[in-house]
């Protein structure tokens, strides 16, 4: 105890030679974060994600004549032209499930993901104001753009259950393999959207990046496409990389031909997409203490 005492007067003293030492050991600033309490404040801030989630549903759509309608329109309109240049053109062979059904359920996981990804990259950024006034768990408001996109994926589920009508089929048997594929595809989009968010704030070019993302993404994508064209040695090293390539698959074999996802690549997307959530979860907290600084 006496020599820290001794230690610290030193430091008063010696001004400046202390300084160059670098600071004490028990001064410096270590952060801990505990699972139990990131995930009882998240629990405590649900109100404040709702409201930021409806806050930007209202507007999106409070002056658009069609509302809601856009959210399908969209992945409607490429179903069509993918339809048009892949099944007819390329030749795209889906066995017994309609192409427009195959591409569509595609279509709805990637729309849920690029907008996650677009909107998510710039809700840091567009809420600086509210950030820095009101206290809250800054990875709240990234979730409550993944919660609006969550709105519109439902929306375009309803669509899909239309289409099903439509061409006079139902979903498999197998379609409870839904729920776990939904977690893969929720912890990888929402571990993206975290890093996007953090790096919009420090490095405002990479707003400038997303749309060039978004359009490589969607052909870099299994979604006018099966997984099986990816060459079989590729496979696991792909999906480790996009795990929405395994989530896609195991939706269109779970609800279009009534077999379980494959275990091999669903395994390797779901550990992938657990080390993109807790890696972009360590990155957002490790940057968040600046964001006010930068911003």
């Amino acid at each position: 105890m006496g020599g820290r005492n001794a230690q610290v007067a030193d430091v008063r003293a010696g001004g400046g030679a202390a300084a160059a030492d670098g600071p004490l050991p028990g001064t410096v600033f270590r952060r801990r974060l505990r699972p139990a309490t990131v995930a009882r404040e998240l629990w405590a801030s649900r109100e404040l994600v709702r409201a930021l989630a409806e806050r930007d549903l209202r507007a999106r759509y409070k002056q658009a004549v069609l509302g809601f309608a856009w959210a399908v329109l969209t992945p409607l309109a490429l179903c069509a032209i993918f339809t048009l240049v892949f099944h007819r053109a390329v030749r795209i062979d889906t066995g017994t499930a309609p192409y427009a059904l195959f591409a569509y359920v595609g279509l709805i996981v990637w729309q849920f993901f690029s907008n996650t990804m677009n909107q998510g990259a710039l809700s840091l950024a567009n809420n600086l104001s509210l950030l820095n006034k009101v206290y809250c768990p800054r990875e709240v408001f990234p979730l409550a753009t993944m919660l609006v996109a969550a709105v519109d994926m439902l929306i375009g589920v309803g669509v899909l259950g239309v289409m099903f009508l439509a061409f006079w089929t139902a979903p498999a048997a197998t379609a409870a393999w839904v729920l776990p594929l939904l977690a893969v595809q929720f912890a990888f989009t929402y571990g993206v959207a975290l890093v996007l968010s953090v790096a919009v704030v420090y490095l405002r070019d990479v707003r400038h990046l997303l749309p060039i993302i978004t359009q490589m993404g969607v052909f870099a994508t299994p979604v006018a496409y099966p997984l099986a064209k990816i060459p079989h040695r590729l496979q696991e090293l792909y999906v480790a990389l996009n795990p929405l390539g395994a989530v896609i698959e195991g939706y269109r074999r779970a609800l279009l031909y009534g077999d379980a996802p494959d275990a091999r690549l669903t395994l390797v997307a779901a550990a992938s997409s657990v080390v993109f959530l807790v890696g972009g979860y360590l990155i957002f907290k490790k940057l968040e203490t600046g964001i006010a600084d930068v911003a």
